[in-house]
């Protein structure tokens, strides 16, 4: 291997399925590296589980990237994040670990009617990371905050775009809407998987969907360049997905992310 290039993986962790929508960003935007997904499945959802619990499950999937050679990893993981981003990133220095930073401000700073929505699991909302970002970037605008409660169940189950997705996310989006938001930020990386659902509710509408997998990804490959841990361009990547949950789970990891 080339000094000036790294081949070993990126790793991306999410409580199931929904860091795949981050994965996905990353293949788009980083095309050489390879993927090690960790869909934990079989503590999912995270959303309501108690902070301590959170941060051990979390530990346990970073050391498993960890230890299958990942030189950065990703926490696609609102509530993960939220729980324990600075203890991983102190227990595992000096490996790059990326989390999901709540796309508040862009929100904020693009909003025309002064408010804004947001999508998130409980423990997200309660974050000292989205309470900073909110107090920090919204003064004198409105933000709404408010659960979505059944949507990762919903991913998971493959149901996203049901009727009842639709009954269950216009239930809670609509309030926001009729409040005046034009900018819904999506604050758990399941609710990527309901966008065709949220499209149609909003349609006609002059309202934004933030999705923050995007910067999520550009954020890896900073991180890639200035550590010097990009693959080298002519890499064939090689995709791997691992789980707590068992062999059926995880086959369902990789019909989500490839089909």
């Amino acid at each position: 291997m080339n000094a000036k290039y790294d081949n070993a993986p990126v790793g991306v962790y999410d409580s199931g399925l929904g860091g795949l929508t981050v994965w996905r960003e990353i293949r788009r935007a980083l095309p050489a590296e390879s993927l090690v997904y960790l869909g934990d499945g079989a503590n999912c959802p995270y959303g309501s589980r108690p902070r301590e619990e959170v941060r051990r499950l979390a530990d346990a999937a970073v050391g498993r990237l960890a230890e299958a050679g990942c030189k950065l990893v990703v926490v696609a993981c609102n509530t993960a994040t939220a729980a324990a981003i600075d203890s991983l990133r102190s227990g595992y220095a000096p490996l790059p670990i990326v989390g999901m930073e709540p796309a508040v401000k862009p929100a904020c700073l693009a909003t025309r009617s002064g408010v804004v929505g947001v999508l998130a699991t409980e423990r997200s909302l309660d974050g000292e990371l989205f309470r900073r970002t909110a107090a920090k970037y919204g003064g004198g605008i409105e933000v709404l905050t408010v659960p979505g409660r059944g949507f990762v169940e919903l991913v998971e189950a493959d149901r996203e775009d049901t009727p009842e997705a639709e009954a269950c996310v216009r239930a809670v989006v609509e309030p926001m809407l009729e409040r005046g938001a034009d900018q819904i930020v999506l604050g758990c990386t399941h609710y990527p998987f309901l966008r065709p659902v949220l499209d149609r509710i909003v349609a006609g509408r002059d309202v934004r969907i933030v999705d923050p997998s995007p910067a999520v990804a550009r954020r890896v490959a900073e991180l890639l360049d200035r550590g010097g841990l990009r693959a080298a361009p002519d890499h064939l990547p090689r995709y791997e997905f691992i789980t707590f949950a068992d062999e059926a789970y995880r086959l369902r990891l990789v019909r989500k992310a490839l089909g």
